[in-house]
């Protein structure tokens, strides 16, 4: 049997990657090849383009370097026990396609990932290799995503943040207990482990960058990580638990939700239908909420109803803001910045506008309503100084007004 081309494996394992939703590329530092020295940059327009979570990355290749994989996971398509066709690349084919890639201004940068082949240790010095052949022999100067394995040496995992702009490794489940049942080859203990030495590296390199002008530096990105919401029985409550926890203590630039998507040849033990992507929706605006709005870990739980999920019809803001309306309404002519940050249909920079505006005037209704999408989400929540919504916020038909007209979700992976 022929062996398959490199573009035959290249779309076998594109394909295979395009279940990781973590490939964004933000917050690295910048380096340019404008002196003439090295090749790419992580500056410009496009590199910011990785949003889709079935792969349709236009600015970074996005890759496995094999589907090949030694664990069985029961919702992994790659799992050991999955009749997939495989492939294989090797670390200087890696370097080669980013580099051919790159040269003809289809990428920016590098995401690579792997199935765990021979060992745990064998396969992170192979995508270790991959990113020194760039980097040193290429001298790529553009973006590189490193997944790490938390099994692996953390001695290896340390070199891999040497190479790359942001290193991830996947908590993959919510709870230890959803873990332990669908991915037994993998450990809870062993993955926040490995997350907290990347963690302690990424501060220790910053310091000494403070310190000493040419210290390396290690994963300037930062590192992040993904859940799957919907193959275990965990709630929206104890995903948002879950992320408060991984952010408070390992420091991670993001985390990334994968809503569940049934695979051919499926374990008995997985669902049989796939969540709602508009769950996976909510958690992220939920995530939002933890880290841009001021809103407390405990105060997004609240906005889930008492089976702990977050409803699928309106946003978790408006859900708290209904379900706590003595809070309201907010004068946007004097409350303060928190406050203003919880009012259903005001956006971060929204209130920033506010904020600025009103030391020049007295804002009315319709300054307000210049700043926000809907301003009839916003007008039950607020007082201006020609506006009071009186018992409007009190109503018991609040909910049904302000709630979208249902729409049919498409799918990514639908057949």
């Amino acid at each position: 049997m022929s062996q398959p081309t490199v573009m035959e494996r290249l779309g076998i394992l594109a394909d295979a990657a395009k279940y990781d939703a973590s490939c964004a590329s933000s917050g690295t530092a910048k380096r340019n090849s404008a002196g003439g020295k090295g090749l790419g940059s992580t500056e410009g327009m496009g590199i910011c383009h990785a949003y889709a979570p079935d792969g349709r990355c236009i600015s970074l290749l996005k890759i496995l370097l094999t589907n090949h994989c030694i664990f069985d996971c029961h919702y992994c398509v790659n799992r050991k026990s999955s009749n997939v066709r495989r492939a294989r690349f090797t670390p200087q084919e890696v370097a080669d396609l980013t580099i051919a890639f790159y040269r003809r201004n289809y990428i920016e940068g590098l995401f690579l990932s792997s199935g765990i082949v021979r060992s745990s240790n064998h396969t992170m010095e192979q995508l270790i290799e991959a990113a020194r052949i760039l980097r040193e022999e290429h001298e790529f100067r553009g973006y590189i995503h490193l997944k790490t394995i938390p099994e692996a040496d953390p001695e290896l995992v340390a070199r891999a943040g040497l190479y790359a702009d942001r290193v991830s490794i996947n908590v993959e489940l919510p709870t230890q207990a959803g873990l332990a049942r669908l991915a037994p080859d993998k450990s809870t203990p062993v993955i926040e482990g490995a997350m907290a030495s990347i963690g302690s590296a990424i501060v220790e390199a910053k310091d000494a960058r403070k310190r000493f002008r040419h210290a390396p530096r290690f994963a300037p990105a930062g590192q992040s990580t993904q859940m799957i919401v919907g193959a275990d029985q965990a709630s929206d409550a104890d995903i948002v638990g879950r992320s408060a926890t991984l952010y408070s203590r390992f420091r991670l630039r993001r985390v990334y939700y994968s809503a569940f998507s049934p695979i051919p040849d499926a374990s008995a033990v997985l669902p049989l239908q796939r969540p709602p992507l508009m769950r996976e929706h909510r958690l992220y605006q939920s995530d939002w909420l933890m880290r841009f709005y001021g809103f407390a870990p405990h105060e997004v739980q609240q906005a889930a109803d008492d089976g702990g999920m977050l409803p699928l019809d309106i946003d978790p803001k408006l859900a708290w803001a209904l379900r706590f309306r003595d809070a309201f309404p907010v004068d946007v002519n004097r409350a303060p910045r928190e406050a203003l940050l919880r009012v259903p249909g005001l956006g971060v920079r929204a209130v920033n506008a506010l904020l600025s505006a009103r030391r020049q005037r007295r804002l009315r209704l319709e300054d307000v309503g210049r700043l926000t999408v809907s301003l009839t989400k916003v007008r039950p929540f607020i007082v201006t100084a020609d506006w009071r919504p009186t018992l409007l916020v009190d109503r018991a038909d609040l909910r049904a007004s302000l709630a979208p007209p249902k729409a049919r979700q498409l799918e990514l992976f639908g057949a």
